[in-house]
């Protein structure tokens, strides 16, 4: 291990309780972990707080073998010392990385494949929020989405971190950004990112006015993290050759659904998770990102929405705002 300079002894991160809601949510003194092969030692500024980080809570998205029970699946900082393999001179530099486990805390491992260069544009706040969203997004709307410049698109849920960024994305890509929001402040955040048309599934039927929009034509990509009957709705709204991708069941992953349409349009079903991904699958999304993403969001094209930073010390409180779902954008933990 080659290091930047000496390490301390313990770090303040977080650990749950048992399984439940935000109570159990506490904050505690540990060892600082020092990397293995391939790995690097971050001294975090920032992590990103996600819905995923609140199913492991609940107990109900445990941390893959191995990985640390610590949650935090990004993180923005400085990179402290270096396991074998890794050069040496990465020492001192300032990375975004999409993580394993272990955000919230002081000190994280990364996966040295998994770190990206801090963009200009950006604070470490707003880098912190950019690994898990972005990497999420860019997989499944672009690679197994395969969305086209001139297509349609739908991603449920605009104003949330995964929303935010896909409609940025799906706009910057060229197609017509449709998304489901509640309420009319969210309905106007997701129409100032790029939305074209934006839906207040509280108001209204968003199967009715998306037909109404589109009109025989149909919706070529469906985003969606709600799952339940919105499964059988997603299906009637897709065109010939459209493509459904699942990256959540917020609903319930069960639903009673009529395939017909399916075989009829020539559909294509899919979705996917990130974290039980191995190390290498998790690089080639980086590579992708890094060559297709970065040169936006440095450009100032797209970036990251943050709606309210927190102290590590006040992560009960960013998982309670997480679970009203009342933010727009990323909820952010802050280690200073």
């Amino acid at each position: 291990m080659k290091v930047a300079a000496a390490l301390p002894e313990t770090m303040r991160q977080i650990r749950f309780d048992g399984a439940g809601g935000p109570e159990v949510v506490v904050v505690e003194q540990a060892a600082v972990p020092r990397p293995a092969a391939g790995q690097v030692l971050l001294k975090l500024a920032a992590a990103g707080v996600n819905r995923p980080d609140c199913l492991q809570r609940a107990g109900l998205y445990p941390p893959p073998p191995g990985t640390t029970p610590v949650p935090g699946l990004e993180g923005a900082g400085e990179i402290v010392a270096t396991g074998d393999g890794v050069p040496a001179s990465l020492l001192g530099e300032r990375v975004c990385a999409l993580l394993n486990g272990g955000g919230y805390a002081e000190y994280a491992l990364a996966e040295e494949a998994l770190c990206l260069p801090i963009p200009h544009t950006c604070s470490d706040i707003e880098a912190a929020a950019i690994p898990e969203t972005f990497f999420t997004v860019y997989d499944n709307v672009f690679t197994r989405g395969k969305l086209r410049p001139g297509e349609s698109f739908l991603v449920h849920g605009g104003a949330s971190g995964i929303g935010s960024t896909a409609i940025q994305l799906a706009a910057r890509a060229g197609a017509t950004v449709f998304a489901t929001a509640g309420g009319p402040e969210k309905v106007a955040f997701c129409k100032k990112l790029g939305a074209h048309h934006v839906i207040d599934h509280r108001a209204s039927d968003f199967v009715e006015e998306i037909k109404r929009i589109q009109g025989k034509r149909g919706l070529d990509v469906i985003l969606d993290m709600v799952g339940g009957d919105y499964i059988a709705k997603n299906i009637s709204l897709l065109a010939v050759e459209g493509r459904l991708v699942q990256i959540a069941f917020l609903e319930g992953s069960k639903a009673a659904i009529d395939f017909m349409p399916v075989m009829m349009k020539r559909l294509t079903v899919t979705g996917s998770t990130l974290r039980a991904r191995s190390n290498e699958l998790k690089g080639e999304v980086a590579d992708k990102v890094r060559q297709h993403v970065w040169p936006l969001i440095e450009a100032g094209k797209v970036k990251p929405v943050i709606d309210k930073v927190f102290p590590l010390s006040e992560a009960r409180a960013a998982h309670a705002l997480m679970e009203s779902g009342a933010h727009k954008g990323k909820i952010v933990l802050s280690m200073g």
